[in-house]
């Protein structure tokens, strides 16, 4: 008579060849043949996933560096675009106001033509009626001065 040896677990032993026995309680996983194996599968899987991620985050940081990048670029073309504004306005205001400067200075100095003009006209008449009329006047300067008839003060 055969004399069978009970498993730890007091259970008679699976007539099944090892590799197809399920585990046990108080076997070990990396014991177990199919399981050691199932393991290395995973651990490959895992090890597959995991450079699957980090070159997806790789992937990520790339496109990432490049949207900085081009924001930067954008932020310097448009300050840049603003200062060609700045200048292109400040150009065409300045050429208004010069404008603007030389059709009012011309106007003063029209002005001060006229005036000038005018002020000569005035200056020749008093000459010339000084001249026509200047011994006269003399005379009447002299004759008051020396017919001198002093009455006194009305008061009121």
């Amino acid at each position: 008579m055969e004399v069978l040896a009970l498993a730890p677990n007091g259970q008679p032993p699976s007539s099944r060849p090892l590799h197809h026995r399920p585990l046990r309680n108080n076997d070990r996983a990396i014991d177990h043949p199919l399981h050691a194996a199932h393991s290395l599968k995973m651990s490959a899987q895992n090890s597959a996933g995991i450079q699957t991620l980090l070159d997806a985050e790789r992937e990520a940081q790339k496109i990432v560096q490049q949207a900085r990048e081009y924001r930067t670029k954008r932020v310097k073309d448009a300050r840049s675009e603003a200062q060609k504004e700045i200048e292109e306005y400040k150009k065409e205001k300045e050429t208004e106001y010069q404008k603007f400067e030389k059709e009012h200075s011309s106007g003063n100095k029209k002005a001060e033509d006229d005036a000038k003009k005018d002020t000569d006209s005035k200056v020749k008449e008093v000459e010339e009626l000084g001249n026509k009329s200047g011994s006269k006047v003399v005379e009447q300067l002299i004759a008051a001065v020396t017919n001198a008839d002093p009455k006194p003060s009305r008061k009121e």
